[in-house]
C-alpha cells in the first residue's frame, strides 16, 4: 500500500500517512483508479485543528477492521479543506442539502466521476462500519438508484450555483442603515453578538458596524460592538494569560470556547480591535490589540509568515493546556495569590469546563481586577507554568489568504498602538509571501516549511493578500508592494470574474481544474467571501492605480450593484460586504498628507483619524498617484482629504485634520 499522504504540503493529510487506510490525495489519477475498480468514492474531509477529525481518525482510520472496509469497498480520498476550499465548498453544499446540517469531518460518497449520493458527518466506528455496509450494498445491488440520486444532486448543486438574486436595490445609505437595524434586532444585547450558541466571533460584522458609526455617528451601531468586544475580551473565548482567541463559544457568554486557535479568527479579530481602539481609545480594546498581535508574531509567526492554527487538543485532551482548577492555582502561585487568582479568574470548585469531571475553569476576566502590578505578575507566573504542560498541536501550513488578513490586521494595529515593529513584520510577511507563494505570475494557496504546495490560489487569496500588499503600500510607500498588488487584481479580474455577469465572481481561476460545479460562493463563512475581500481590494486600488484605476472602480462598483439582494436580506452573511460598502459611501475617503518623510506628525494623525477603509499616503509630491501636485504649505506638511473626485482645502494642523474628517450630522443618528 503507497503511502501518498508523507510528503503532502498539508499537516493535516500527513496526520493520516500511517494509517492503514490506502489514502489518496484528491487527483485526476484518485478518480481514474474509482472508475477502473468500479467502486465509489469515500471522501473523507476535515482539518488540522479540527477536534472531531481526530476523535474520528482516531476511532476509525486507524482501526485495521474499518480501514481493510474502507480499503476493499471504496477509493478512500483524503482532503483538507483549508487546502482545497473549492472542494471543500462543493461537498459541504451537498452535505448541507441532504441533511440539513454539515460540519467536519465531513464523510460524502462519490461516483467516480465525483457526483455525490450520500453524505455525513462524524461517525463512530460501529456505526460506520454499519453504513460502509450498506453503501457497499447499495453500489453493487442498485446502482440506478445511485446515478439517479446523484445526477438528481450534481444537477441542484448546479442550480444553486446559479440562483443568487439579480434584482437587488441600490447599495446606497439607506441599504447600509436597514441592515444596522436588522442585525442589532438579532444582537444579544446582554453578553454581546448575535445570535445563540454556539457563537462565533462576529468579525465582519463589528468592522461594518464601527465604519457605520464613523459615517453617522450612531451610538447604537458603536455600542453593539462595545458590547460584543467586551463580552469576547472578558470571556473564555479569549486567552487570559497569551492572548488570542479560539474557533468559538459553544455558550452564548463567552464562558467556554472550542479550543483550538486559528489564524483567520484572530487576523480578523486584530483589525476590529485595533479599529475599535484607533476610534474610541478604549483601554481593554488596547490591550486586547497589543496582546492578539504579540500572539500572533510569538504563537504563529514562522520564518515571517504566519502558520495556520493551533489544536483545540494537547496530548488527545480538548483544553488540556488551557484550564485551572483551584488547587494548580495554588499549587503553582501559593495559598494567598492562588486564592485571589480564583477570584479574578472565575476560577471555581465546580468548574465550567468539566470533560472528566475535573472541576477545571476556562479562564476569564470579568472585571480589570485593581491591583494592576500583582495581576501583571500572576498572569506571567501561570504563563511560565502553563508552558510545561503539554501544548496542542501545530498546523504550519502557510495560507495565502490568511497571511494576507494577518497583513491588514497587523498593518492596521501598528497605527491603532503607534507600534512601527507591527508594520515591519506585515511588510516582512508581505514579502516573503511573494517570494514564496508567486509561481509563474500566478498565487499558489498554501506552503509547508518553505515548500509551496501544488494547489492553485483562489478568489480569496487573491483578495486578501492584495488588500494586505496596498495596506503596507500605504504605510511604507514601496512601489514593488503596489505593483504586486495591482498585479494580483489584474489576474483576478481576468480569471475569476464571470464574463457573462458583470460584478459576479468564481472562487476558483478559469483554468483550475474542472468540478462537478464552479463555486462562487458571494457569503461570508468562517472568513469574508473571496468576492468581498477581492471587491475591498478594487476599490482600494482604484485610488492609487494611476492608469488602471478606472478598470478597478469600475469592478468594485459592479460587485457591490451586483450583491445589493444579498446585503440586503441576508447582512448576517455579508459583514465585510456592508463593510466594503460604508467605505464607498465616505467617497471613498482619500488623505495625501504632503510632507518630507514618515514620521511626520501630521501623517501619523491622518492615519489615526481616518474612517476603515479610507485611503492614507504620504511623501513628497512626486512619490505617488495621490500626491501628485499636491505640495506642503508654506513650507509645513498639509493633508489634502478628498470623497470620491471631490477634494477640500488642504489643512496644516491636526486639529483642522480632525474637523474635516468629523462625521457629519446624520438623521440615521441615534
Amino acid at each position: 500500500m503507497a503511502n501518498r499522504l508523507a510528503v503532502s504540503a498539508s499537516p493535516y493529510l500527513r496526520q493520516h500517512a500511517d494509517n492503514p487506510v490506502d489514502w489518496w490525495e484528491w487527483t485526476p489519477e484518485a478518480l481514474a483508479q474509482a472508475a477502473e475498480r468500479d467502486v465509489p468514492i469515500l471522501l473523507s474531509v476535515g482539518y488540522a485543528a479540527c477536534h472531531w477529525c481526530h476523535v474520528m481518525a482516531h476511532g476509525c482510520f486507524a482501526d485495521t477492521e474499518v480501514a481493510a472496509a474502507m480499503n476493499a469497498g471504496f477509493v478512500c480520498i483524503k482532503v483538507d479543506r483549508e487546502e482545497r476550499p473549492d472542494i471543500d465548498a462543493i461537498y459541504m453544499a451537498a452535505t448541507q442539502a441532504l441533511t440539513g446540517a454539515g460540519g467536519w469531518p465531513m464523510t460524502c460518497f462519490l461516483t467516480p466521476d465525483g457526483r455525490p449520493f450520500f453524505c455525513g458527518t462524524y461517525y463512530p466506528k460501529d456505526a460506520f462500519l454499519n453504513l460502509l455496509s450498506a453503501i457497499t450494498a447499495t453500489w453493487n445491488e442498485r446502482r440506478d438508484e445511485v446515478e439517479q440520486a446523484s445526477t438528481s444532486i450534481a444537477a441542484e448543486l448546479r442550480a444553486m450555483a446559479a440562483r443568487l438574486p439579480s434584482d437587488g436595490p441600490p447599495v446606497d445609505e439607506s441599504l447600509c442603515d436597514a441592515a444596522v437595524g436588522a442585525l442589532l434586532r438579532t444582537e444579544d444585547t446582554v453578553h454581546g453578538g448575535f445570535g445563540g450558541a454556539p457563537k462565533f466571533p462576529p468579525s465582519a460584522l463589528l468592522e461594518f458596524l464601527l465604519r457605520h458609526y464613523e459615517r453617522t455617528a450612531s451610538r447604537t451601531a458603536l455600542e453593539a460592538v462595545v458590547r460584543a468586544g467586551t463580552g469576547m475580551a472578558r470571556g473564555g473565548i479569549y486567552d487570559q494569560l497569551a492572548g488570542g482567541f479560539a474557533r468559538y463559544s459553544v455558550d452564548n457568554a463567552w464562558v467556554v470556547p472550542h479550543f483550538e486557535k486559528m489564524l483567520y479568527d484572530n487576523a480578523l479579530l486584530l483589525r476590529v480591535y485595533a479599529h475599535w481602539a484607533r476610534r474610541t481609545g478604549d483601554p481593554l480594546a488596547m490591550r486586547v490589540t497589543a496582546q492578539t498581535a504579540q500572539f500572533l508574531l510569538e504563537e504563529l509567526s514562522e520564518d515571517a509568515v504566519f502558520i495556520s492554527s493551533l489544536d483545540a487538543d494537547a496530548a488527545g485532551q480538548e483544553g488540556l493546556t488551557y484550564v485551572w482548577t483551584p488547587e494548580q492555582l495554588t499549587e503553582v502561585l501559593g495559598a494567598a495569590d492562588g486564592r485571589w487568582a480564583a477570584e479574578v479568574f472565575g476560577v471555581t470548585p465546580e468548574g465550567t469546563f468539566d470533560p472528566d469531571d475535573s472541576g477545571a475553569s476556562v479562564l476569564r476576566l470579568p472585571v480589570d481586577p485593581h491591583d494592576g502590578p500583582r495581576f501583571d505578575r500572576v498572569r506571567r507566573e501561570l504563563l511560565v507554568a502553563r508552558r510545561t504542560r503539554p501544548q496542542p498541536d501545530r498546523d504550519g501550513k502557510v495560507v495565502t489568504a490568511w497571511n494576507g488578513l494577518a497583513i491588514t490586521a497587523l498593518t492596521e494595529a501598528a497605527v491603532a498602538l503607534d507600534d512601527p515593529r507591527l508594520a515591519a513584520a506585515a511588510r516582512d510577511c508581505a514579502g516573503r509571501l511573494l517570494e514564496l507563494h508567486l509561481v509563474d505570475g500566478r498565487l499558489r494557496r498554501a506552503s509547508l516549511g518553505g515548500r509551496v504546495g501544488d494547489s492553485p490560489a483562489v478568489l480569496e487569496d487573491y483578495g486578501a493578500l492584495a488588500t494586505g500588499l496596498l495596506g503596507v503600500y500605504q504605510f511604507s510607500g514601496a512601489q514593488s508592494l503596489l505593483d504586486g498588488a495591482l498585479g494580483l487584481l489584474d489576474t483576478a479580474l481576468d480569471h475569476f470574474a464571470d464574463p457573462e455577469s458583470p460584478g459576479r465572481w468564481f472562487d476558483t481561476s478559469d483554468d483550475a481544474e474542472a468540478l462537478m460545479v464552479r463555486p462562487g460562493d458571494p457569503l461570508d463563512g468562517a472568513t469574508p467571501s473571496g468576492a468581498a475581500l477581492i471587491t475591498e481590494a478594487l476599490l482600494t486600488a482604484s485610488l492609487v492605480a494611476g492608469s488602471r484605476a478606472q478598470r478597478y472602480g469600475r469592478a468594485a462598483a459592479d460587485a457591490l450593484g451586483a450583491h445589493g439582494a444579498l446585503l440586503a436580506r441576508a447582512p448576517r452573511a455579508a459583514g465585510h460586504w456592508l463593510a466594503v460598502a460604508e467605505a464607498t459611501l465616505r467617497g471613498p475617503l482619500q488623505i495625501a498628507v504632503a510632507c518630507q518623510g514618515p514620521d511626520s506628525a501630521l501623517l501619523a494623525q491622518a492615519r489615526r483619524l481616518a474612517p476603515g477603509g479610507s485611503v492614507v499616503v504620504g511623501g513628497a509630491a512626486e512619490s505617488g498617484e495621490l500626491l501628485a501636485g499636491r505640495d506642503r504649505v508654506n513650507g509645513v506638511d498639509a493633508a489634502y482629504v478628498c470623497r470620491g473626485p471631490v477634494c477640500d482645502l488642504p489643512v496644516v494642523s491636526a486639529a483642522e485634520l480632525a474637523a474635516a474628517l468629523a462625521v457629519p450630522p446624520h438623521p440615521a443618528s441615534v
